[in-house]
């Protein structure tokens, strides 16, 4: 007894496809760079505001965070709420894009597209 015979997709219509997923992925990093997460530090002295496309967007200082005797406390704030909401930026692009992609993971964005691929 013959297998049946599997068919294959086309190229036009992989084409096609792969065209859709650009395009969605594209509208998603636009929609990402409107987005915005925020992380503080020192129990709300220091806040900082991130987009979902890494662009830091605000920095916010509360007057008792700024002691002239301890400015390295102060820069320690203002790294910990950045890293913090740079982290949060990340995650979010990272489920959006898991949403576009369908959880095909292509890696981090490049030149090519954002499909990971390297450039030429």
């Amino acid at each position: 007894m013959a297998k049946p015979r599997q068919q294959r997709p086309s190229m036009q219509r992989m084409l096609g496809q792969v065209q859709k997923m650009q395009q969605d992925m594209e509208a998603a990093q636009r929609e990402l760079e409107k987005q915005t997460v925020q992380a503080t530090a020192g129990g709300g002295m220091v806040a900082v505001t991130v987009t979902g496309g890494l662009h830091v967007r605000e920095v916010k200082i509360a007057p008792d965070a700024v002691d002239p005797d301890d400015v390295e406390m102060l820069c320690d704030l203002v790294l910990a709420a950045t890293n913090e909401a740079l982290r949060a930026a990340q995650e979010l692009a990272a489920k959006r894009m898991g949403d576009v992609t369908g959880g095909l993971n292509l890696g981090p964005p490049g030149p090519l597209g954002g499909l990971g691929l390297p450039g030429l």
